[in-house]
């Protein structure tokens, strides 16, 4: 392949199977879900005449609405399953609940035909969404003839929740909703949903083509340019079994330029510069080419090279798309197929589809607590309004009663709390809540539950609370809940409840029986926050005068710590334990051990308690950091607890003496196992992507779950500590800063950082942003594929991102690849952990993934990692080559 002056682009070629030489017939609509909304129960289902699609009922799968029928003014624009309609006038969030099968790609199409059904003339406004996430707003103001929202999605579950949520007066409706499972090796994503901007055929005959024509039921719209184009069409079976599929319609014509020397131009607008999409373009030749001609073109999106050179197969599809989000200068894009000097014939292309991205970022609740909590549901047939969707996000549409507790956003939330208090609850105590193996509080109290108290309740580990008073309970209270430290148990108003030495009283965490537990536990509480709220006032210490300045790292020397606290820092405010020096010395037994050593200072190994293994770091007086480091590590840690972000302990801050005092890491820092210096074996690919997984996750933590948000600033090899267990953590938070929020982009602050790691565009700009710590994860990500050093002047490339760059354009990953691992990995896991990489290290920072979007791609790379059984796979596909790739470093890998 020639060079090329731009930056080349991401993309794969899709081809046929050519043992499959005949066209694709129409299936059955096997896995299709097609939903009359409101179509009556008592009506059996149907086929559609203009399809010949089988739709029912949506009854038993919507729980809630009203349903409703369209105006006959407006019957005859629309098929049957449109004439019909369910609206919501009730509660704010109303839910379908589909079953569908896991990891699946599906289309998904959800219609919206007004009609004047309530004789209001008043369209309605809504948002929709997909599970716990925002799909679209659907506003069908002027849409008389309706409208249609349609995403391609992977599902994450065994169940697919669409929710229409009130955000005004109108009420949300709708008339059809309709699943189509896809093959999994199409219209895949770096991350993030597909959600449909156009799907065109390039012809003039003005026909709307969708099932029994198209098996997958997508619909393909004709465009045509009669001024710019020549139609090309013909009456010969096209091959189209390469995934995609397109119907035979589609593929049988084809548009090229008037002239033979003319370029093929399409152009469309994005709604923004940053919105993200993927565009496939399908091609066949259809003309009877002579010995003599030649069709050859070169395909540019934005004038950015994409293939240099193409010719169509004759009769036989394939599909070229970009294996990575494209974006276009101020929205607006242009595709262009140009004739090469060798090509006797202008270009030509039949179909063309685009698609923007749309994120769904926040997990569903975990699937086992989904399913403890509508099995309650349903032993008790509760029919509250807003228990419908996902129970605990988002947050605002949490159901009545419950309490979540999710770490990040990265981690699938759980049910911690129940209430159903006054809920008119009838017979025993459902044993499905023993199901819920994370709730802490349980109030079944003021119902008409009956039968004895199960012994479950005991066995269930998180509960620390559990309120059964004002029921009709009776028989033995198992000995073993009345035992159970640490319970909070009030079994009040439950006259005929047996407890082992007579009548049964409530009890308190400690296990002191008492009459009510619950007001004064309710008053302690109170008790403790107006009390730690007045101490904390008490100890704030006057601030001092600050510097407005921050001095880089690399060059500032602080040579008396006194001098640095007294020019600029308040001393620090923290309930967290405060060590003397001396019982750092004796934790330390006088500083034996030396664990390590760091820009801080020495760290050392400790015991707190006799038995508590800590780290202890000490500030050496000739560190480069200084006290403003160290007491911003402090606060930080003292309000951040992620299970990926190493903890605080404790600290020392006395006169000169500055410790921190951590939880002791047994395994080290990754740079360590990395390099061997630590002996031992290799780790391998499996253990290496689930340490990126776990620091991604604490990373992202510090970006989203903290308030303010926070910048590491520091994310290297080093800076990832492994416990005994080699669970990753991410450590030193001394350069973390809070960055903007509420529409700013950036903070402006003297670099700090290691080189090697550091943002160029951070370095550039001096403008911090969470993506300079996304393009040094993006380092350490290629640390742990090539196991090189980040700077290594002997190399070609001195720096690991040029290197990997360069080494692409050799074409095999094994050029790049710990060679350690001896090819034991899944190839198509190590590519998306590659490419994932280089997009992390985007010179554009608007261009990088978030660690959101970070971690969503390692753990579906962890996932093809675990599938794979430990057997090393052949890194070619019979159906995917990837041709060249994007690393914004002009690389150009062959065919893998």
């Amino acid at each position: 392949m020639e060079k090329h002056p731009q930056a080349l682009l991401i993309f794969s070629l899709i081809f046929i199977t050519f043992s499959a030489l005949h066209p694709v017939e129409a299936q059955d609509q096997k896995g299709f879900i097609s939903l009359d909304c409101g179509l009556s129960p008592t009506d059996p289902s149907f086929n559609d005449p203009s399809t010949g699609l089988t739709y029912s009922t949506d009854d038993g799968f919507a729980h809630s609405g009203k349903t409703g029928k369209i105006k006959k003014e407006f019957e005859s624009i629309f098929s049957k399953p449109a004439l019909t309609l369910r609206y919501f006038p009730d509660g704010v969030r109303n839910c379908y609940t589909l079953n569908v099968t896991q990891d699946t790609n599906y289309l998904i199409k959800a219609v919206f035909v007004y009609g004047n059904y309530d004789d209001l003339n008043n369209y309605p406004s809504f948002d929709l969404y997909l599970g716990p996430n925002l799909w679209s707003t659907v506003d069908m103001n002027g849409r008389t003839n309706g409208t249609i929202e349609e995403i391609i999605h992977r599902t994450r579950s065994k169940s697919l929740q669409i929710c229409f949520v009130k955000t005004g007066t109108s009420n949300p409706m709708v008339n059809t909703i309709e699943l189509r499972p896809l093959k999994n090796n199409t219209y895949n994503t770096q991350s993030g949903s597909l959600k449909y901007f156009f799907r065109y055929y390039f012809s003039t005959s003005g026909r709307n083509i969708r099932y029994p024509n198209d098996v997958h039921d997508r619909k393909w719209y004709p465009f045509f340019d009669s001024k710019e184009w020549t139609e090309v069409t013909t009456d010969l079976n096209v091959n189209t079994s390469n995934g995609y599929e397109p119907p035979q319609a589609v593929m049988a014509s084809a548009s090229t330029p008037i002239s033979t020397f003319a370029p093929w131009n399409f152009t469309w607008s994005l709604p923004s510069s940053t919105t993200q999409f993927y565009v496939y373009l399908h091609f066949a030749e259809i003309e009877t080419l002579s010995s003599l001609d030649t069709r050859e073109f070169k395909v540019e999106l934005n004038g950015k090279l994409a293939y240099e050179r193409y010719s169509p197969r004759t009769l036989a599809m394939e599909t070229i798309f970009f294996s990575t989000p494209q974006q276009c200068e101020g929205g607006e894009c242009i595709l262009e197929l140009t004739k090469t000097p060798k090509s006797t014939l202008p270009p030509l292309i039949n179909a063309l589809e685009l698609f923007t991205v749309i994120d769904f970022p926040q997990l569903e609740t975990n699937q086992d607590d989904v399913a403890a909590i509508k099995g309650i549901q349903n032993t008790y047939g509760l029919s509250k309004v807003s228990w419908q969707g996902d129970p605990c996000v988002p947050k605002q549409f949490l159901w009545d009663g419950l309490n979540c507790n999710s770490l990040d956003i990265s981690t699938p939330p759980i049910v911690t709390s129940l209430n159903l208090s006054s809920s008119q609850l009838t017979g025993i105590i459902a044993p499905g809540i023993e199901n819920l193996i994370h709730l802490q509080e349980l109030d079944l109290s003021n119902n008409n539950l009956t039968g004895g108290v199960p012994e479950f309740l005991a066995g269930m580990k998180s509960l620390l609370v559990i309120n059964l008073s004002g029921n009709n309970l009776n028989g033995s209270v198992p000995q073993t809940l009345l035992q159970k430290k640490g319970l909070k148990l009030n079994l009040e108003g439950n006259s005929d409840l047996i407890c082992p030495g007579g009548l049964c009283v409530s009890k308190d965490g400690n296990g002191s029986k008492k009459t009510n537990v619950v007001i004064p536990v309710v008053a302690s509480v109170a008790f403790v926050v107006v009390l730690g709220s007045a101490l904390a006032f008490f100890f704030v210490f006057k601030k001092r005068k600050t510097s407005n300045n921050e001095a880089p790292i690399s060059y500032t020397q602080v040579s008396d710590v006194r001098t640095a606290r007294s020019n600029s820092e308040p001393a620090i405010m923290t309930k967290n334990r405060r060590f003397a020096y001396s019982e750092v010395v004796t934790m330390t037994n006088n500083f034996k051990r030396v664990l390590g050593k760091g820009g801080f200072g020495m760290v050392y190994h400790g015991t707190v308690n006799g038995n508590e293994q800590v780290a202890v770091k000490m500030l050496s007086h000739s560190s480069s950091q200084g006290y403003k480091e160290f007491k911003a590590e402090v606060e930080l840690l003292l309000r951040v607890h992620h299970k990926n972000l190493v903890g605080l302990v404790g600290y020392c801050d006395e006169g000169e003496n500055l410790a921190l005092i951590y939880e002791y890491m047994a395994n080290g820092d990754l740079r360590e196992h990395m390099s061997g210096n630590r002996g031992g074996s290799i780790l391998n690919w499996e253990t290496r992507l689930k340490i990126v997984v776990e620091s991604a996750q604490g990373l992202e933590y510090l970006h989203n779950g903290c308030k303010p948000p926070m910048v590491h600033r520091d994310v290297k090899t080093t800076n990832i500590l492994l416990n005994e267990h080699f669970q990753a953590k991410l450590a030193d938070f001394g350069l973390s800063r809070s960055f903007p929020i509420e529409g700013e982009t950036h903070v402006s602050t003297v670099v700090a950082g290691t080189p090697g790691y550091l943002d160029p565009e951070y370095y550039r700009t001096n403008w911090l942003n969470e993506k300079s710590d996304v393009y040094s994860f993006g380092i350490v990500l290629l640390e742990l594929i090539t196991n090189q050093p980040v700077i290594n002047q002997s190399r070609e490339k001195p720096h690991i991102a040029e290197w990997v760059g360069f080494m692409l354009t050799k074409g095999d990953i094994k050029n790049i690849m710990d060679p350690k691992l001896y090819g034991d990995y899944d190839s198509g896991s190590v590519w998306r952990a590659v490419e994932l990489a280089m997009s992390c290290l985007n010179p554009s920072s608007a261009r990088r993934p978030t660690m959101s979007q970070v971690v969503i791609e390692l753990n579906e790379c962890l996932a093809n990692e675990n599938s794979r059984g430990g057997t090393s796979q052949n890194m070619n596909s019979q159906t995917s080559i990837e041709m060249s790739m994007n690393f914004d470093i002009g690389t150009t890998p062959d065919a893998r």
